[in-house]
């Protein structure tokens, strides 16, 4: 009888799942949130970039849902609500909610992972390019890039980021450098994403230093 009732339990531990392995992993549904935000932004017209951020967005809700606490979870929430913020091209700050809801998902993501370096280039982004009214801040900003970039010297953003930020400081010729290497790497690695962007940054620093000269 005893043996009969060992044979049971250890059906019983095999057959029954692991409450902790049983629970779904919000990874897949990160993955595909990012894929969105990186088809939308390569999209060729408004409606399907749209499309996709909105699709992104909600895969990401349901990650955050999922595991509040991967901050890859929050960023991918951010990555798809900014690019619906800037969908006509510059960032829209016209709506203050919408702002805030992005600015906190990025914020969530530093919480939970202070050295996620695609979230202090974002971070590093804004503090250069907003108002000091929203929070902008050019010194920080262009110091957390050039962090960014001691870490992770591929880092596509914090270069167009920096020249950006350069440029408008009448640093032309270390803007163009930044700009002309970002679009060497996002060629060489096929970030067709960034490629674009690259190219049109380049372009535009180069004209700012033409007429300044």
């Amino acid at each position: 009888m005893k043996r009969i009732l060992l044979v049971l339990l250890v059906c019983w531990i095999w057959v029954t799942p692991d409450p902790l392995l049983a629970q779904p992993s919000s990874q897949p549904l990160i993955d595909g949130a990012m894929k969105e935000c990186r088809t939308g932004r390569v999209a060729q017209d408004k409606t399907r970039r749209v499309a996709h951020f909105e699709k992104g967005r909600a895969l990401a809700e349901q990650a955050v849902v999922l595991d509040d606490r991967t901050a890859d979870a929050h960023f991918a929430l951010f990555c798809n609500l900014g690019e619906l913020m800037r969908v006509d091209g510059e960032l829209n700050v016209t709506s203050i909610w919408g702002f805030r809801r992005m600015m906190k998902e990025l914020d969530r993501t530093l919480e939970l992972s202070p050295d996620h370096l695609d979230a202090l280039s974002a971070k590093g982004t804004f503090l250069v390019r907003l108002p000091s009214m929203l929070g902008g801040d050019r010194g920080k900003g262009e110091k957390l890039l050039q962090y960014v970039l001691q870490k992770e010297p591929q880092s596509i953003n914090a270069r167009l980021s920096l020249a950006k930020s350069y440029c408008a400081d009448g640093r032309h010729n270390e803007a163009i450098l930044l700009a002309s290497e970002a679009l060497d790497l996002a060629q060489a690695e096929q970030q067709d994403d960034f490629a674009p962007e690259a190219a049109r940054v380049l372009a535009q620093l180069r004209t700012n230093a033409a007429k300044a000269n």
